[in-house]
């Protein structure tokens, strides 16, 4: 019988059974120390979530300003009499994220995006999101 000792060079420091995340980090240290080296992965995939986050907030805050603008998006996006609008807009804002968020991950999936730069592309975006949900702005466009 042999017994389980501590991960080798070898065995990533998250097979640690039950190692809290500050001995992971001390694990990895080690190992760095040792001259075993982790390749860098690309941050495109988390850039492409970040950006898509804020895609949806700006989608949503144009479907409320849309709505309020037009008696047809208004109508249109009633798809429950219950919820009026807001239904539609809400629906609409989750599928324009999932798509932006597809379509960004094959852009970016293995390339190295800057994630500061994705956090505030998305931060712009989402300040125009909720600019566009707040009823002082958007009722600047009703008929």
């Amino acid at each position: 019988m042999s017994t389980i000792e501590g991960p080798t060079a070898a065995e990533p420091a998250d097979d640690v059974p039950r190692a809290t995340a500050a001995e992971r980090i001390d694990h990895e240290a080690r190992l760095r120390g040792e001259g075993v080296e982790f390749p860098d992965k690309p941050e495109g995939p988390i850039a492409a979530a970040i950006i898509a986050g804020g895609i949806g907030a700006a989608a949503l805050g144009l479907f409320t300003t849309l709505a309020e603008a037009s008696t047809d998006i208004h109508d249109w996006l009633e798809w429950d009499a219950d919820v009026g609008p807001l239904s539609g807009k809400t629906i609409m804002a989750v599928i324009v994220w999932l798509v932006a968020w597809a379509i960004l991950h094959v852009r970016y999936r293995n390339r190295p995006y800057e994630t500061r730069r994705a956090f505030a592309i998305a931060m712009v975006l989402i300040g125009l999101g909720v600019l566009g949900t707040f009823p002082t702005f958007f009722q600047a466009f009703a008929p």
